[in-house]
């Protein structure tokens, strides 16, 4: 591969740094959510001081997690960590932090209301759990049809797999995520 510039995406930064371990790559990869991170930060602890500390604890406990374990999704892998990482702080420091979810969700001036906005949060990561339950071959065909927006013949290139594996994988691939999220809504 060449060598990585803006035009990389998470998933290449990352397959590109479990194959050469070059640590530069997170680097690039953490970057692009520094700015996200610091506003979940402020959010939450409202002190841009230990917001800007918050991030510098969330990367280097992110450069040390990344190089154990491959992650599908950086960015709310990243969120996940650093909305933790404040909760665990306000514990620490004796504020109170049941119901703050609902009170860190945006307002309906920042575009859309809270109830939706946790809701949609909500799907949004039990699809990415369902995701992780598929195999490899379809979570990966999956991933760059529907959220890379791959063509068929894209997919196929990128993966190694003919047309009709990459179409099975898919289809059964989505059949699978529908069981799956439809057991977890009956489970809650």
């Amino acid at each position: 591969m060449p060598k990585p510039d803006a035009g990389w995406s998470d998933a290449q930064l990352l397959e590109e740094f479990h194959r050469t371990g070059e640590r530069g790559l997170l680097g690039t990869l953490l970057e692009r959510y520094t700015l996200l991170l610091y506003g979940v930060g402020l959010k939450y602890l409202k002190d841009e001081e230990e917001a800007r500390d918050a991030v510098q604890q969330v990367f280097l406990k992110a450069l040390t997690e990344l190089e154990k374990y491959r992650v599908e999704y950086p960015k709310s892998w990243l969120y996940a960590i650093m909305r933790n990482h404040c909760l665990m702080r306000l514990r620490a420091r004796g504020t109170p932090t049941v119901g703050l979810e609902e009170s860190m969700a945006p307002s309906e001036d920042e575009g859309g209301g809270t109830a939706e906005k946790l809701s949609e949060e909500a799907r949004y990561l039990q699809l990415e759990e369902a995701l992780g339950m598929l195999s490899q071959e379809q979570r990966r065909c999956i991933t760059l049809f529907y959220l890379e927006r791959k063509s068929y013949q894209e997919v196929c290139r990128a993966t190694g797999f003919g047309f009709g594996e990459v179409k099975s994988h898919i289809q059964n691939g989505r059949r699978n995520l529908r069981i799956i999220l439809q057991r977890k809504s009956r489970e809650a």
